[in-house]
């Protein structure tokens, strides 16, 4: 599973933007935040947290209503913020769509001025580029 600081460093992804409740993409949600230790990269839980999979686990086959999950976006790809077992839950019973409430990390912006000091610069690096994350296969 991947690691949201991880993504967010290297994109330097600092700036965070509240984008409301939305219907995201499950197949999207790539990682978590500080818990991408607990799952594996099926989103599947270690044996540690395996007992409240399981309460989850029931409440989605009862049809309880359960709360939206909390996601951190960075590019295309979501991370977990809160609910790391709802999310593994909908994809192992292939679940596509989720609601979610959604923060979205972008880079800050470069001024103009400091573009063209960096762009005349010889020993001026390109930016950097945010990585693609490439979603995890449901299976």
């Amino acid at each position: 599973m991947v690691a949201f600081d991880e993504v967010r460093r290297a994109a330097r992804a600092d700036n965070r933007f509240y984008r409301g409740s939305k219907m995201v993409e499950v197949s999207k949600i790539v990682g978590s935040v500080g818990r991408h230790k607990e799952f594996d990269g099926r989103f599947m839980p270690t044996k540690a947290s395996a007992f409240k999979w399981k309460r989850v686990n029931r409440a989605f086959r009862r049809g309880v209503d359960l709360p939206p999950v909390s996601l951190y976006k960075i590019g295309d790809s979501y991370f977990v913020h809160d609910g790391n077992h709802r999310v593994s839950v909908a994809r192992y019973h292939g679940v596509e769509w989720m609601d979610a409430e959604v923060t979205e990390f972008r880079p800050w912006l470069v001024s103009n001025t400091e573009a063209s000091s960096r762009a005349s610069s010889p020993s001026a690096e390109p930016s950097p580029v945010p990585p693609i994350v490439p979603p995890v296969a449901s299976t």
